[in-house]
Order: C-alpha cells, then sequence, then structure tokens
C-alpha cells in the first residue's frame, strides 16, 4: 500500500483531487479530495473514502445516506496528482438527490438544470439485474419467468422470431417499428444471456477485442 501511495502527489496539504465515475455509464459522479487515510481506507474496504475539507475529516460516501461508491478500478494521471476512481454507484451520488454533481448544463450563457433524465447505456444493466433477479425471486405472471421456466429452446426460438421482426422492420424503412423491435431482440437476447450464465460485461470484452 505504502508504494501505491508514493507514487501519488498529495499537495502541500496532503491532498489529491479524486473524479469520480460511474463504471457503467463512464459519467462523471462528483469531484472530491482524498487524504492519506482517506486512500488507505478506500483500498481497505472497497468503498470509496474521501477528505471532507469543510469538515476537516474523513467521510466515507454514503455512509448516512447509503449511496456508497463500490470501487472498480482507481487510475493515477501522467503528473500523479490526480485520482481517477471508477465505481459503481448505490443509488444518486449528489446529495441534492441528482445521479450526478454535474447536473447543470450551459444553455445560451445561462445554467439550466437538466431536469429530464436521458437513458444511457446505464438501462441494459438495469434490465439486464430485473432478468437476473427474476432467476432469484421468480414472480407470478412474469413474462421473463415463463421463458426461463419453458428452457433454452423456447428462449432461442424468441430470438429467432425477434431477429426475423427486426429484418422486417429495417425492410419496412421505419424508425419507430425497428426502435421497437431491435428492443425486443436486446431483451431477450439478455434473457438468454442470462440462462446460459454471461454477462453484459462479458459481451463488453467481446466487442473491446473486435475494435
Amino acid at each position: 500500500m505504502n508504494n501505491l501511495k508514493s507514487s501519488v502527489k498529495f499537495d502541500e496539504k496532503g491532498l489529491v483531487p479524486v473524479v469520480t465515475q460511474d463504471t457503467k455509464t463512464k459519467e462523471v459522479l462528483m469531484v472530491a479530495y482524498m487524504n492519506e487515510e482517506a486512500f488507505d481506507k478506500t483500498l481497505e474496504t472497497g468503498k470509496v473514502h474521501y477528505y471532507s475539507r469543510s469538515r476537516s475529516k474523513l467521510w466515507l460516501k454514503g455512509e448516512t445516506s447509503g449511496h456508497f461508491q463500490l470501487v472498480k478500478s482507481i487510475k493515477l494521471d501522467c503528473d500523479g496528482d490526480t485520482i481517477l476512481v471508477e465505481a459503481e454507484q448505490i443509488d444518486v451520488a449528489c446529495h441534492t438527490g441528482n445521479k450526478t454533481c454535474f447536473f447543470r448544463t450551459m444553455v445560451d450563457g445561462e445554467w439550466k438544470e437538466n431536469t429530464e433524465e436521458k437513458p444511457t447505456a446505464a438501462i441494459l444493466h438495469e434490465v439486464y439485474n430485473v432478468i437476473l433477479d427474476r432467476t432469484v425471486h421468480p414472480k407470478e405472471g412474469s413474462y421473463t419467468n415463463y421463458l426461463f421456466t419453458k428452457g433454452l429452446d423456447k428462449i432461442l426460438k424468441k430470438v429467432g422470431e425477434e431477429t426475423a421482426e427486426v429484418i422486417i422492420a429495417a425492410k419496412n424503412k421505419s424508425k419507430e417499428e425497428i426502435r421497437y423491435e431491435v428492443s425486443d431482440l436486446m431483451y431477450h437476447l439478455m434473457v438468454l444471456l442470462v440462462e446460459r450464465g454471461l454477462t453484459l460485461e462479458d459481451i463488453y470484452g467481446e466487442l473491446k477485442g473486435r475494435r
């Protein structure tokens, strides 16, 4: 641990800025500071700790709210004076109730709050997690549980049917129809992934190798 810290350039106050990023969406959640103790605690617990300059004390993110940040990776910039943490954010990051502290955007020379959350790739993980949860907590009337009950052949049949629907929609040149049918296909593909024990990260890794 000391070897890791020796590469970090803490400033004259013993602090280093930390940019924390959502590991799934890559959205910047917040910027804060760590001292050596916060750095050590983060490595030790796997939960992001900061140093609060206003309160002059160690700060476990989520200690009172339950909105913990679970460490997925820690990176150090080329000068060694800024840390980038990729974390799984439990619920929201900002004390205002917004997902990220950066919820205001400059529009026509004014700051506008992002009142409507735009869908991002995180929705894939949300849907995947619901599908996965159905395998542990079956829900009466759930179409997902119906597919799991019918088994792999039924799931594969639906994947084939939805693929055909995508082809037809594309031939019809209807964006709305394509959007709907592709969403159906992606859902059934995620059911297949769960049934076969694969994750979205497995697919991301495969795609990354094809760049």
